[in-house]
């Protein structure tokens, strides 16, 4: 058995032993007294979905955490709304809603951020993601407190740095490249890429790489763009392995487990030296850690408004 399937397993028998269903339980004096959290994820299928619930029922916020999704089945079934509607009904005065995202810079923070009522509009495509789901703004979106996504928080940086020294041989000899998904437009791109370079100095001085390099694939940008991206990245590994002389070591920065991870980064990254096994931040304890950070000390940072 695999140590990633050996965590996978205790995390769920801790869940199971301690009555999480996704979502801590708490009695009514104690919702009211700490703010409860909602922990907010793209959503994709089950397994993916399973991922952010098992590291939302192992953050210890003192309060009840719920789990949300932005897209999919289970975002149709179980929407946003309800889930806010439900913490509010069990005696919540407060619910900050933790991003699951890699970055604030994106459409679905937005999103969010539409739905805490901070902005009057979204883009066209944005809006329809969420009358799709059936998601709407709820009852009393003042009771909402949105923290920040994962930006350059450490616990990223340490979760990168896990998965980096599980792959290498010989780190102070080897290179590392983290790849990530990237947004849209060439703004939030430079912004993504501020907060990331900040998690990759930290990951190089936790690891004793050699060298490390970062670059986004900008999976949502037009295939012209996607395509540009993907040569900057395979140029800057090549000329990792030629200083190195080694293979270099690529991990994804991708919240859960899919498609991107098992086949879109695989083709980007075909016929160069490299070792990737496709594993994503979650699960690791680290993360339960950052949903607690959040939820006491939101760290907002600013962000700039969504285009009607």
């Amino acid at each position: 058995m695999s140590a990633r399937e050996s965590w996978r397993r205790i995390a769920v028998a801790a869940l199971v032993l301690l009555g999480f269903g996704g979502a801590s339980r708490v009695d009514a004096q104690t919702a009211r007294e700490r703010p409860a959290a909602i922990v907010v994820a793209h959503g994709a299928e089950v397994e993916w979905n399973d991922r952010v619930r098992e590291i939302a029922g192992l953050a210890e916020t003192g309060g009840p955490v719920e789990v949300a999704f932005l897209m999919g089945p289970e975002a149709e079934a179980r929407p946003f709304q309800e889930v806010v509607a439900g913490l509010v009904a069990g005696g919540a005065s407060e619910v900050v809603v933790v991003p699951l995202l890699v970055s604030s810079h994106s459409g679905h923070y937005d999103q969010l951020r539409w739905l805490a009522g901070e902005i009057d509009s979204l883009s066209g495509y944005m809006a329809h993601h969420l009358e799709m789901a059936g998601i709407t703004r709820p009852a009393d979106p003042a009771r909402v407190r949105l923290a920040a996504a994962l930006d350059d928080a450490p616990e990223l940086a340490d979760v990168l740095a896990d998965r980096a020294l599980a792959l290498a041989e010989s780190p102070q000899a080897q290179a590392l490249f983290l790849i990530g998904h990237g947004p849209n437009s060439a703004e939030d791109n430079a912004r993504w890429m501020a907060n990331l370079r900040s998690v990759a100095d930290r990951v190089g001085r936790v690891t004793g790489f050699r060298d490390v390099k970062l670059g986004l694939v900008r999976d949502d940008a037009p295939a012209e763009v996607r395509a540009e991206a993907v040569r900057a990245i395979r140029e800057m590994i090549a000329l990792q392995r030629e200083l190195t002389g080694r293979p270099v070591v690529v991990v994804p920065i991708l919240v859960s487990e899919g498609r991107v991870s098992r086949e879109k980064f695989p083709a980007d990254l075909e016929g160069l030296d490299v070792v990737y096994s496709g594993e994503p931040i979650l699960p690791h304890p680290a993360l339960a850690r950052w949903i607690a950070r959040r939820v006491a000390d939101p760290g907002r940072i600013e962000v700039a408004d969504a285009v009607p």
